[in-house]
């Protein structure tokens, strides 16, 4: 398992408006589709690429910022939460690694995959 792999795990718990943090990365013709809150994580789909800001340590101020193009997304998988299952998943397959998405049951995973079509494809 690369290091990238055993890195980059999120749970999107709900959709919000961007951040002002996250809005000062945006390039000039970049816009966001739609941002996700996780724990103390901020996620956002742009017309571009998915940025997370990752909040690190005790206090959250030190950060770490991950950017992904979406030409650099090979291949992806979804699956729906069960009747038990608190998550429904999404996988994504890059040229830098594997990339797992937990999605809590306030997001609908359909609509995430039309997201993630729509940017790929």
């Amino acid at each position: 398992m690369s290091e990238l792999e055993s890195k980059l795990s999120w749970t999107f718990f709900q959709e919000i408006s961007p951040t002002e943090e996250l809005l000062t990365l945006l390039l000039p013709d970049e816009t966001v589709k739609t941002a996700y809150k996780t724990v103390r994580d901020v996620a956002a789909f742009t017309n571009k690429r998915l940025i997370v800001i990752d909040a690190q340590g005790i206090t959250g101020r030190k950060k770490e910022i991950y950017s992904l193009p979406y030409r650099s997304i090979n291949m992806w998988s979804t699956e729906n939460a069960g009747t038990l299952d608190l998550n429904a998943e999404v996988e994504l397959w890059t040229r830098a690694g594997h990339i797992k998405i937990g999605l809590r049951r306030d997001i609908e995973v359909r609509q995430f995959e039309q997201l993630l079509a729509e940017a790929c494809l």
